[in-house]
């Protein structure tokens, strides 16, 4: 029933985007994760091991797992991280940046993927444990957007929107990347300290504008 009525909601602020020029995008928020390699999952849990799905998320194909591991830094530990499937082919650990200071790594801001020169840290399953020598980042902002919800909004893939939230703690959130595919689905993602910061919740509505403010 909640996705239906996500799908129904989207399909709504496209079309108040396109008729109305009114540009409004539901929030989701990303707690701490990690992406992990076939090698890594191998040596966290053993030889041959498959992930289980657990939620399936906003994101089309994308799902968190019933998998949980340890992230050890210099300075401090973090259980029970949630593992996010499907495998890639790098390992990548999202963290915000009260969680970079409290194991001690240098918070890094990039986009997914964008790992070079990041830190790394011991990562501790049930079957193993393993050094990373680099893929520790805090998620920059970005805006996920369909072919279909892109032409709605007026946007490409690459531009550069603004995002303000409205009401009990009026924020305004500046730098959001746009990434257009059909893999993808309407939903800008902000990590837990920006949203606890303007008291923003999941499926929160925030406005999109262009202008750019100081």
């Amino acid at each position: 029933m909640q996705r239906l009525e996500d799908t129904v909601l989207k399909a709504v602020l496209c079309a108040v985007a396109a008729h109305m020029g009114e540009y409004y995008v539901p929030v989701g928020i990303s707690g701490r994760h990690i992406h992990v390699s076939e090698e890594a999952l191998n040596q966290l849990f053993g030889h041959g091991y498959q992930l289980t799905p657990l939620k399936y998320l906003s994101q089309p194909g994308q799902y968190a797992c019933k998998e949980t591991i340890s992230i050890s830094g210099e300075k401090g530990l973090i259980e029970n991280v949630r593992i996010l499937g499907p495998l890639r082919g790098d390992t990548q650990i999202e963290l915000s940046m009260t969680d970079c200071f409290k194991i001690g790594v240098s918070p890094i801001i990039r986009q997914s993927g964008d790992t070079g020169g990041s830190d790394g840290v011991e990562l501790i399953g049930p079957n193993g444990s393993m050094i990373v020598d680099e893929g520790v980042i805090v998620a920059a902002r970005h805006l996920h957007l369909s072919k279909v919800q892109a032409d709605a909004y007026k946007l490409k893939d690459g531009d550069i929107v603004n995002l303000e939230k409205l009401g009990e703690r009026p924020t305004y959130f500046g730098g959001f990347l746009v990434r257009v595919s059909d893999e993808f689905d309407l939903e800008a993602h902000l990590d837990s300290d920006e949203a606890n910061a303007a008291a923003i919740k999941n499926g929160d509505l925030l406005r999109m504008s262009r202008e750019y403010r100081q």
